[in-house]
């Protein structure tokens, strides 16, 4: 019996591959078979010559790598790309960020996460996990622009009972969404902005309903002495009081992680990782980062991010990458930590386990979902290729891919965008600027007092 065609088959490319012992390698001149949104095969060029398609790609000269992972942002503010810039973390919220976002409206929320997801999509990223307002307009632009998300409704304890009831609700009503691309999750703010009891309930909440946990903890080193000065415990020790550590929970940030809270973290009932985003540390000048190390050696992943696009000025994962691997080398004095191949590794299958999908997406393997990302390494300043994983690393740029796949269908191809007009999503934010910038009113969404 003939097989039937299979839905795309990529060919003639250099394939990113993850072994069992947490490396990676390339396969060259390969070919990837893609059935019904789910890779069947990794095989060589020349038996994918054989096999019948319904859509071929020739990805001759490009590297074929898993989708990258926005592991902690905010896509609707990217509307506020550069109002906030050069300020410290509390001005930056009270004077700026939080009283404008009080005039948000769900169509801003929408258009916002629609411009997001285009920056993302041409930039390789294939999925994000998004902290936010007015959710259910994320979940239905994920819907139409083909993405993978993992979402949260976020909450602060300001908003009374109904807030964290929202939160369950847009968890419960949109999980599964998407045709499966649609991962949810409980989204309290931070334990500086969530008191115990809310936090108490949130994880009795993700407990009953089998749900993980996504917030802010530890930011800085400022909110951790903070914590230790008022409440005599740090962020993360009140994430174990209040029983948040253990379920599933995805810590953003974590720079101000100290010496004390590791054995908290290793002693987790709930599987932890924790979402770094180095581009906003640096501007708001903080004087730590995220302890990858530290983390990596209690076996916690580590996912790569960007945060919002009002701190980071850009939705831009390989910038993360890039800078996550320079910073570890000057914060820890070793110029062989993080290595070219490590930080690939946080990239992509580290990635994908802190949001929840280390077995869905990630890697480029048989009966992972064809999330696949084609990069052009033809550039000159990607010219001559002496270690592939320093020039992705180092040298390569998000313009540089020039194919997007998720679950097998093509979202941008050598990039063209294919489900999302940018030029009318700009003219809508265009339209709400004035209306969405007025701070006239005097309101804040909430108060930035660690």
């Amino acid at each position: 019996m003939t097989p039937s065609p299979a839905g795309l088959i990529i060919t003639r490319c250099t394939v990113l591959t993850h072994d069992d012992h947490e490396g990676i390698g390339f396969a060259e001149d390969s070919a990837i078979v893609v059935r019904d949104g789910v890779v069947e095969a990794v095989i060589s060029s020349a038996q994918a010559e054989e096999l019948t398609a319904t859509e071929r790609i020739d990805a001759h000269g490009q590297v074929a790598l898993p989708g990258l992972v926005n592991c902690h942002t905010h896509a609707p503010m990217v509307a506020l790309r550069g109002v906030a810039e050069d300020l410290p973390t509390e001005e930056w919220f009270n004077d700026v960020v939080w009283p404008v976002e009080s005039n948000l409206t769900e169509q801003d929320v929408a258009s916002g996460a629609r411009l997001a997801c285009a920056e993302m999509i041409r930039g390789g990223v294939t999925c994000f996990a998004d902290h936010y307002f007015s959710m259910d307009a994320v979940a239905a632009v994920v819907d139409e622009c083909g993405m993978r998300a993992h979402l949260g409704e976020a909450y602060f304890s300001s908003q009374g009972p109904q807030g964290r009831e929202r939160s369950l609700e847009f968890a419960l009503r949109h999980r599964g969404g998407a045709g499966g691309r649609i991962t949810t999750t409980l989204a309290p703010h931070a334990p500086y902005t969530v008191d115990d009891a809310d936090l108490a309930a949130t994880a009795e909440l993700a407990r009953e309903h089998g749900l993980p946990v996504h917030l802010h903890a530890s930011e800085n080193r400022d909110q951790a002495e903070a914590s230790l000065a008022r409440h005599g415990v740090t962020p993360i020790e009140v994430l174990r009081r209040t029983g948040i550590l253990d379920v599933d929970v995805l810590i953003a940030h974590g720079t101000g992680i100290l010496d004390r809270d590791l054995p908290i973290l290793r002693n987790a009932a709930g599987r932890v990782a924790v979402a770094s985003a180095p581009r906003g540390y640096l501007k708001f000048a903080w004087p730590t980062t995220t302890p990858v190390r530290a983390l990596r050696d209690l076996g916690i992943p580590v996912g790569l991010a960007t945060d919002g696009a009002a701190s980071n000025n850009s939705l831009d994962v390989w910038e993360s990458m890039a800078l996550t691997a320079l910073i570890q080398k000057s914060t820890t004095g070793d110029p062989r930590w993080l290595t070219a191949r490590q930080a690939l590794h946080h990239a992509t299958l580290q990635s994908a386990r802190a949001v929840g999908l280390g077995e869905v997406a990630g890697s480029i393997a048989p009966g992972r979902r064809a999330d696949i990302i084609l990069v052009d390494l033809t550039g000159p300043h990607t010219q001559p290729v002496h270690d592939l994983a320093a020039t992705l690393v180092h040298s390569a740029r998000s313009s540089d891919v020039r194919t997007t796949i998720v679950d097998g269908r093509v979202l941008m191809r050598d990039r063209e965008l294919l489900t999302i007009d940018v030029p009318a999503v700009v003219r809508e934010l265009g339209e709400r600027m004035p209306a969405l910038l007025d701070r006239s009113h005097g309101r804040r969404i909430q108060e930035y007092d660690t």
